[in-house]
């Protein structure tokens, strides 16, 4: 009878001692530092003590990606996949307000994301990964220290953020957590020499601020 006992306790701390998955869809943001390992999602695996897979893509977007953008990832929404996950870390949306709008009367492009009723491809896509059992985290987007192409983006991807906060304050399982308040667009040194990517630093720093907001 020890026996059986001890062998169930063995099984028991080996179910409990499996670290959580994380898996992350996105844009560059999220991409960005991968091949050095120290990328937001890496950096949050990290803290967290989580298995990361990180499929994010660098120029992805949410809508009008060719069958071809779908199958290479430049379509968020393909970069899923169902699994073991216990977090699907997520962002997305400033490369559609680039690409469809030019960062300019980008109202409708922001609509068709998420609309002011809260729907759209954006919630839709975020609760069919509900559905399949993962917590969400929707990685808001922050103030970089240089614009460039996205200059005229800013009061959009705010707009997009603040519905993106609501969705999250009605919908259990999902967290939205921005960016913006890890990172100080003052200090050059927490971005990439773009000025909009993170740094190593940015990075670390924005991963650590995820993981400790949905931490118990």
């Amino acid at each position: 009878m020890r026996w059986i006992v001890l062998s169930l306790l063995l099984v028991t701390s080996a179910v409990q001692a499996e670290p959580m998955r994380l898996l992350a869809v996105g844009d560059s943001l999220l991409a960005w530092q991968m091949w050095t390992g120290r990328d937001i999602p890496s950096v949050m695996g990290q803290v967290l003590g989580a298995e990361v897979e990180n499929d994010a893509v660098a120029a992805s977007r949410f809508s009008n990606a060719s069958g071809i953008g779908r199958a290479l990832g430049f379509d968020v929404r393909s970069q899923y996949r169902p699994g073991p996950w216990d977090i699907v870390l997520m962002n997305g949306g400033a490369n559609d307000l680039l690409s469809d709008c030019n960062c300019r009367a980008c109202e409708p492009v922001v609509d068709g994301l998420i609309r002011a009723d809260l729907d759209g491809e954006v919630p839709r896509f975020i609760a069919q990964v509900l559905r399949d059992g993962a917590q969400v985290v929707w990685m808001g987007y922050y103030a970089s220290a240089r614009s460039a192409q996205f200059a005229g983006c800013r009061p959009f991807l705010v707009e997009y953020d603040a519905r993106m906060a609501r969705l999250a304050a009605q919908t259990p399982g999902l967290t939205f957590v921005d960016a913006e308040d890890a990172l100080d667009p003052s200090n050059r040194d927490l971005f990439a020499v773009d000025g909009i990517h993170p740094s190593p630093e940015g990075a670390r720093r924005v991963g650590t601020y995820l993981a400790n907001r949905i931490s118990p």
